[in-house]
């Protein structure tokens, strides 16, 4: 048997030679049809094509040597310009995509997990990148985006089948300062000219957006969101009132106050608790099902290269960012509980700093939260709907930071939150104030996204999903 060096040469010398009409190898006719010289798509890893293809206007060494010149590396688009600040309408900026999963098998290697189940941190990417599609349309050439917020991303209905997905979304909200709020849904891709479902929805979820002055990294105002008709003017007003919470919600934040009296009685029962658990003098000792939140901590470290860029060229892409935070969070949860987690929401996140190419980003994901809790305010201990079937919530929160590759200072870069449900009864046990208030703030958020759920339920029929049923989301 010829050696494979061999054989490698004698097969591209072949290549060189003149050929008589004699019969060709198909390995040989496939080499000739596809020269090596191929030139790759432009696209950030991991993005759907149809959403990726204008996001990335150069290729990464041409950014690279026009930064070491000093030149700037990003988009023309992004260049100052005079702003028109012309009212948009929301149809101005809606943006749809089907990504055809049944369609395209290979397509779904991308998406599917080794579970079978979609993965919810490449959505999320897509989602990120889809957003910045319709800021664009809303805003116009001559800023730059950036996103500042995830306010919510929750399942409506679980996805029973491998199917075409529509992503879709439009400009919910914006006041004409600086920020734009983006609604974004996946759906059941329909075929052509059959209605959509309300059943067809499996997710929704709120970006909020930040326009910049491209040179000096300032916000600038951008163009206001005018209704249109009765529907737009309640989107719209929904859109209000919640830039208004989370204003409130910000100045209540416990970097700023104390927890109120409530939460103070509830860290008092649990510290007693966990004073009970070491008294030798106390038969009550610290159950198998009760875990330090100490122990509960998954870090990883990471060096963000190139292809994870945004179009601004310099940074990393925000959905990126997300997506492995995600994927943090459910390792976690899954690590805490030895069972497999089901998504049920993220919750309020924020993107503090950007991260820049090349730097180092550092991830640390904490169980803040279970619910049931291991005790209440009065110091009882909650049970569960159904005791032969637990079903904990856990919630999990990854904190973010970058250093550059010197690991000179650190900069925090976002603090992301999900929920998850295992089926198992388990409790996180906080030790140190930190911990405290980390378990405080999980359970406010918690408490709202269960307040929140409660209004979607009232404004819709539609059934909502069970931990129980069969999703293949997550």
């Amino acid at each position: 048997m010829m050696p494979r060096g061999r054989e490698a040469r004698s097969v591209l010398a072949s290549l060189k030679r003149p050929h008589t009409l004699r019969s060709v190898s198909p390995a040989l006719a496939c080499l000739r049809a596809n020269p090596f010289h191929t030139t790759a798509t432009s696209r950030t890893d991991g993005v759907f094509q149809g959403l990726a293809d204008k996001r990335q206007p150069l290729p990464w060494i041409e950014a690279f040597k026009r930064q070491q010149e000093g030149k700037p590396a990003h988009n023309s688009d992004d260049v100052p310009t005079e702003r028109d600040l012309t009212p948009r309408k929301m149809s101005d900026s809606y943006h749809r995509v089907v990504l055809p999963l049944k369609k395209d098998p290979w397509l779904s290697d991308t998406y599917v997990n080794s579970s079978g189940h979609i993965r919810l941190g490449t959505l999320f990417m897509d989602l990120d990148a889809l957003s910045g599609i319709i800021v664009y349309k809303h805003t116009g050439p001559g800023v730059t985006t950036v996103t500042a917020a995830l306010d919510r991303i929750t399942i409506a209905h679980p996805l029973t089948e491998i199917c075409d997905l529509e992503y879709s979304g439009q400009v919910t909200y914006a006041s004409g300062r600086s920020s734009v709020e983006i609604t974004c849904k996946v759906a059941k891709a329909r075929e052509e000219g059959e209605p959509s479902k309300p059943e067809d929805v499996l997710l929704t979820c709120t970006f909020t957006m930040v326009a910049l002055d491209p040179n000096t990294r300032k916000p600038v105002n951008i163009p206001k969101l005018e209704p249109t008709n009765a529907e737009e003017e309640k989107i719209f007003k929904a859109g209000e009132a919640k830039s208004l919470s989370k204003k409130e919600t910000s100045k209540a934040s416990l970097l700023q106050t104390e927890p109120n009296d409530a939460e103070s009685a509830l860290i008092h029962q649990i510290w007693l608790r966990q004073l009970a658990y070491h008294d030798p003098n106390n038969p009550l000792r610290q159950p198998p099902n009760v875990v330090a939140m100490s122990k509960t901590q998954l870090s990883t470290a990471a060096i963000m290269q190139p292809q994870y860029r945004n179009r601004h060229q310099t940074m990393i892409f925000g959905g990126f960012h997300l997506k492995q935070t995600f994927e943090l969070a459910f390792c976690c949860a899954a690590s805490f509980a030895h069972a497999r987690p089901t998504f049920i929401s993220a919750d309020p996140c924020t993107f503090r700093n950007p991260v820049p190419v090349g730097s180092v980003l550092y991830l640390t994901a904490t169980v803040a939260y279970t619910d049931p809790p291991l005790l209440e305010e009065d110091g009882t201990e909650p049970g569960f709907p159904d005791e032969k079937n637990p079903m904990t919530r856990v919630h999990v929160r990854v904190d973010s930071k970058v250093r550059d590759v010197e690991h000179g200072v650190a900069k925090p870069t976002g603090q992301f939150n999900y929920t998850f449900s295992v089926p198992k009864d388990l409790k996180v046990l906080p030790h140190t104030y930190e911990e405290y208030m980390m378990y405080v703030d999980a359970r406010r958020r918690v408490s709202l996204g269960d307040s929140q759920r409660k209004e979607e339920q009232k404004a819709s029929s539609d059934k909502r999903p069970e931990a129980s049923e069969k999703n293949l989301i997550g």
